[in-house]
């Protein structure tokens, strides 16, 4: 088995961008592997919300930590973004951080992509053609100079990527179906996935086409970091760990109640009136540090070995300590 990385969600859409700095810091010092941000332009709610542009904040992070490997779950390089200018960002922070960077990326969600550029959603073919565009872009600027590209969507002339770091920066590929999925097993470095769906999700819907894709780049199953975001709610009262899950119920919408909601009022409106079981219903939420590592498990028997730990708690400090002392032992001890 890969061996085991635990990580850290910073929460972009429930903190500023300072506040949200010094518990990535805190994350480093608790003895977090790995530090990921998402790249919103809006968040899931309009009161009280945060959206720091990722880019920045990943510059900001890179220069006041030292050892942990920094990532966005995920970025969209498709749409607000030109592949190109995402390529040229990511050469920089990698410059800047050496080995410490990873890209992950998806095909994206209108929220983000709609409000910022009043583009019309397309259906998702053109995402998917995009998206793998995309990647061939971003890879063909870190390796080569004057790169000319000629694709159905993207095009390029004679393009230059001037500070690029000596390896391309790995790609992670988020996948929530088959398509994606297939997709990372054959191109990606690292596959992303997110926890609290069904089994039949993960049986079935991803893990079965990224093994696929393997098979058909003829690539070892250890190629290819698997990594999920876990949601926990981990807390010494855990009646105050299920309340604090209110602030992030948007996840429990499924696919069809948030198809083409573009506005995070909307959003808010439709996660608010979910009850407080069904905000919960994505979190393992628990004071137990055993319990938690049983629920884990069922992930790492499926070959995840990068878990990268998002809490909706207020205080994340108090989360990232508390958790360090009490939860990442058992999980090295059990899985490590």
């Amino acid at each position: 088995m890969a061996e085991l990385k635990l990580g850290y969600k910073a929460s972009a859409e429930q903190f500023g961008p300072r506040d949200l700095l010094e518990m990535a810091v805190v994350a480093e010092e608790c003895g977090f592997d790995s530090v990921w941000v998402s790249d919103h332009f809006q968040p899931w709610r309009h009161t009280n919300g945060h959206s720091p542009f990722s880019l920045s904040w990943l510059g900001a992070l890179g220069e006041r930590t030292a050892r942990v490997v920094l990532g966005t779950s995920v970025l969209t390089p498709t749409f607000r973004y030109h592949p190109s200018v995402i390529a040229q960002a990511f050469g920089t922070l990698a410059c800047l951080n050496p080995g410490r960077m990873v890209l992950g990326i998806g095909t994206g969600e209108s929220l983000n992509e709609v409000g910022p550029t009043g583009l019309e959603w397309p259906a998702y073919k053109e995402r998917f053609g995009r998206f793998g565009e995309a990647i061939d872009l971003m890879r063909r600027l870190w390796r080569e100079e004057r790169v000319n590209f000629e694709g159905t969507y993207y095009r390029t002339d004679q393009a230059t990527v001037y500070d690029r770091p000596d390896q391309p920066v790995p790609l992670f590929i988020a996948a929530a179906g088959p398509s994606a999925a297939k997709l990372a097993g054959r191109v990606g470095d690292g596959l992303i996935c997110t926890s609290g769906k069904a089994d039949a999700v993960y049986d079935e819907k991803i893990l079965p086409p990224f093994r696929e894709g393997l098979d058909v780049a003829g690539r070892p199953a250890g190629d290819v970091e698997q990594m999920i975001e876990i949601k926990v709610s981990f807390h010494r009262d855990v009646d105050q760990a299920a309340r604090e899950t209110r602030n992030w119920a948007a996840l429990a919408l499924t696919p069809e109640e948030k198809m083409g909601v573009e506005d995070p009022l909307e959003m808010e409106r439709l996660a608010d009136a979910l009850p407080v079981e069904r905000a919960a219903s994505r979190w393992i939420v628990s004071n137990d540090p055993e319990e938690v590592a049983d629920r884990i498990a069922p992930y790492v028997g499926r070959g995840f070995t990068h878990l990268v730990f998002h809490s909706p708690a207020d205080d994340q400090p108090a989360f990232l300590r508390l958790y360090s002392e009490r939860v990442l032992p058992v999980l090295r001890r059990r899985f490590g």
